[in-house]
């Protein structure tokens, strides 16, 4: 399995306990971390910091041993503005690229399974993106 990019709602399942998807997002993010290395980048890292106070917290619960961390390359950026396009094309109301755009991009470019409880919006602008998805 290649490199696994995970999105920030299986790690906020995970961090919160979330009671509808704590059990699904767990036991994806346990297979997949058993199965090849699991990769943060910087936008999936803020999504997530909005929960702790402090940065060394974060850093503790997306552990170097559990998470590696990668920056969102340029290629990518090109890429989630042009989906942008497509979605303000048709209709999309939003008038800033969101960070799944750039999440699917920076997945996509570097050939990454994404592993996401909401693949809908990937599946729709990233066709042949690889999915981890319920």
């Amino acid at each position: 399995m290649p490199d696994v990019l995970v999105d920030s709602n299986v790690l906020l399942d995970v961090l919160t306990e979330d009671a509808e998807w704590l059990d699904w997002s767990s036991a994806a993010l346990a297979s997949a971390a058993d199965r090849g290395t699991l990769i943060v980048n910087p936008l999936v890292y803020a999504e997530v910091s909005i929960g702790f106070e402090r940065v060394e917290d974060l850093d503790a619960a997306l552990g170097p041993e559990t998470f590696k961390r990668r920056p969102l390359p340029w290629a990518a950026a090109f890429l989630a503005g042009k989906v942008f396009l497509k979605y303000r094309v048709a209709g999309g109301a939003r008038r800033s690229p969101l960070p799944d755009f750039y999440i699917g991009a920076h997945a996509a470019i570097e050939g990454l399974t994404l592993l996401t409880r909401d693949p809908r919006r990937y599946r729709s602008y990233f066709p042949k993106l690889r999915l981890i998805a319920p």
